[in-house]
């Protein structure tokens, strides 16, 4: 008789690392691929952080740190907050994690129990969906749609508080994959409900500082009972060092420490040490944004030529969503055609909506801009060929 597998672990795959896979085997082969499934930064870490840890190298020993996170880089966080959105954080409140995916764990073991439920937009992240699930708490979707600018509304919460109760509520503005932003209004709604409501919300600030329209809002400034997460990948261009914060309520400080020293010790040191450089690295920072910016108005007007018609406003991250309704009813097999016959990797909806995602792709802007318009020139190519035709 085998040994036992926990249920636990049946959580359906990150489609997009799917999506990668077959684009390096496309690679490997010979053939070229332009990439536009990644959701990371297309430039790495700024310099002043690779010039931190190079010197932290040499003269530090790179041992474990206390589990909430260095002082310097708790106190840098702090800073940014009042620099940034004029709002005081106290130190004492800032939990340095191992990326925004250790933030999440933390946050979902500390708020909820087995047979919690939480609400969260569809499309959105996947692996809240999944992380959720687990844990043993039932994630609700909200079938946000364009008229809600597929974010979550009072409304939605009030139709999934009349099929059971609700313990917590997921934010992402920006999110992923649509890139769309709740406003100030929107946002004060959405505290306030949960705020009569007894609900605990989690808001998702990892693509705070890459938008377009207007500067974000932090649910920080709205909310002392909010659970707030943000990362170093997005912004700060720094994926692989698997480094993020979280801004905790008062009464979840002592479960979240606790649960950190036990499962991760502490983030990452080197990772650490050279973040509390990045903070003084705006100049280049701000030129990536600027890269994505021009790389996104190439997109809204190339993409159209190439049948992609219906977009979702890009207000801010790197990503246009497109229904393409029209086209396929499988995006899946639609992506595979695109990569196959085009060259070009996309992601496919069903990652972030698995009941309507069939009709969507998303389309990562993050990588060079030269790189964009040589993808967004191949999808055009491949739709004058017919490429695109339903079938």
């Amino acid at each position: 008789m085998a040994p036992k597998i926990a249920q636990r672990g049946e959580i359906p795959p990150f489609i997009v690392m799917e999506v990668m896979r077959a684009a390096a085997e496309r690679a490997a082969s010979g053939a070229v691929v332009r990439h536009m499934e990644v959701g990371q930064p297309g430039t790495g870490a700024p310099q002043g952080v690779i010039d931190a840890a190079r010197t932290a190298l040499d003269e530090h020993r790179i041992g474990y740190t206390v589990a909430l996170g260095i002082p310097e880089l708790r106190e840098a966080i702090a800073r940014h907050y009042q620099d940034y959105y004029g709002v005081a954080v106290p130190v004492e409140r800032i939990v340095a994690t191992t990326g925004s995916s250790g933030g999440f764990l933390l946050s979902f073991l500390s708020a909820f129990d087995q047979g919690d439920r939480v609400a969260l937009a569809a499309p959105g992240y996947p692996c809240y969906r999944n992380i959720l699930t687990a844990l043993g708490v039932e994630p609700v979707s909200l079938m946000t749609t364009a008229a809600d600018r597929f974010q979550p509304t009072p409304a939605l919460l009030d139709k999934a508080r009349g099929e059971g109760p609700i313990h917590g509520l997921m934010v992402a503005s920006p999110s992923n994959p649509t890139g769309t932003m709740l406003g100030r209004a929107e946002l004060q709604a959405l505290v306030d409900y949960c705020r009569a409501h007894d609900i605990r919300l989690i808001s998702d600030e990892i693509y705070h500082g890459i938008t377009f329209r207007h500067r974000p809002d932090t649910a920080a400034a709205l909310s002392g009972d909010a659970i707030v997460i943000n990362s170093f990948s997005k912004y700060f261009s720094m994926t692989g060092w698997r480094l993020g914060w979280m801004i905790v309520p008062d009464d979840l400080m002592r479960p979240v420490e606790s649960l950190a020293q036990n499962l991760f010790i502490s983030p990452p040191t080197l990772s650490q040490i050279a973040a509390v450089a990045a903070f003084d690295c705006r100049d280049e920072l701000e030129a990536n944004v600027a890269r994505y910016a021009a790389n996104r108005e190439l997109l809204l007007a190339e993409l159209p030529k190439a049948g992609f018609t219906d977009l979702a406003p890009a207000d801010g991250a790197f990503y246009i969503y497109a229904d393409v309704g029209h086209l396929t009813n499988d995006s899946e097999d639609f992506c595979r055609r695109i990569l196959n016959e085009a060259g070009v990797a996309v992601t496919p909806g069903v990652d972030f909506d698995p009941w309507r995602g069939n009709r969507f792709l998303r389309f990562s802007f993050a990588e060079s801009t030269a790189d964009i318009k040589a993808a967004a020139k191949a999808l055009r190519q491949w739709h004058e060929r017919g490429g695109g035709t339903p079938s």
